[in-house]
């Protein structure tokens, strides 16, 4: 039919994932959601499974070194502020019945729907700092921190409205929380050095997907000072 566009607008670019997202990040395209009244930090399944790659080399992965010292470093804050913190981990029943489709399309060793209620791959990385006292700890089986578990409910409870976002992976489980946070009406944040994933190009595309619709992409050194300034 005359008159409508007949080739491909998308566009092309030799450009890395990496480069493509560091120049979004100098020059961005919106204004940021900004931080609200108040934070929650939200620990996204930094257990062993996916940070300790001398273990679990076919599944852990690491982007920042020290991503560990940093998700310690502001849970320890907002927690010293009276700010919520909660830490997720994947598990599944020892038949895998609760894993769903996402879970099943493998079943070896290294398959997610293997990471079984109480195994080392389910447990926490041991650098971690989780005082279980005043933190909330969910167990949960899909990517979104928010799907059937309780987080949604605590948040409202402490009246957050802001969600600081780490853990990994940056292209599943992180994207899949900040999008469902943006969905229920939350600021998502995401601290740069403080998410990871297997492969660069999905670790950056996804930060540049992030930054472009779904949340604020920053340092973690914005995080800091942020919760430095809390007042309460």
């Amino acid at each position: 039919m005359s008159g409508y566009p007949t080739e491909p607008t998308m566009i092309r670019s030799d450009k890395t994932a990496r480069e493509i997202f560091e120049e979004t990040l100098a020059n961005p395209a919106r204004a940021k959601f900004g931080f609200g009244q108040k934070i929650a930090i939200v620990n996204v399944d930094p257990q062993k499974a996916y940070t300790r790659p001398d273990l679990y080399p076919k599944t852990a992965y690491i982007t920042d070194p020290n991503q560990v010292t940093h998700i310690n470093d502001i849970s320890s804050a907002a927690r010293s502020k009276g700010l919520p913190v909660v830490w997720t981990h994947v598990a599944y029943m020892e038949n895998a019945a609760d894993a769903g489709v996402w879970g099943t399309r493998t079943n070896t060793p290294d398959s997610l729907q293997n990471i079984k209620y109480g195994s080392e791959r389910h447990e926490f990385d041991d650098r971690l700092t989780i005082d279980e006292k005043v933190d909330a700890v969910y167990t949960k089986r899909m990517p979104s921190a928010f799907f059937e578990t309780p987080l949604a409910s605590f948040l409202t409870w402490h009246q957050a409205d802001t969600v600081v976002i780490t853990g990994g992976s940056t292209s599943g489980c992180i994207r899949a929380t900040a999008v469902d946070a943006l969905s229920r009406g939350y600021r998502a944040i995401v601290p740069i050095e403080c998410v990871a994933d297997k492969h660069e190009s999905y670790h950056f595309a996804n930060l540049t997907d992030l930054l472009i619709k779904y949340a604020d992409v920053v340092p973690v050194a914005e995080v800091k000072a942020w919760i430095e300034g809390y007042k309460g």
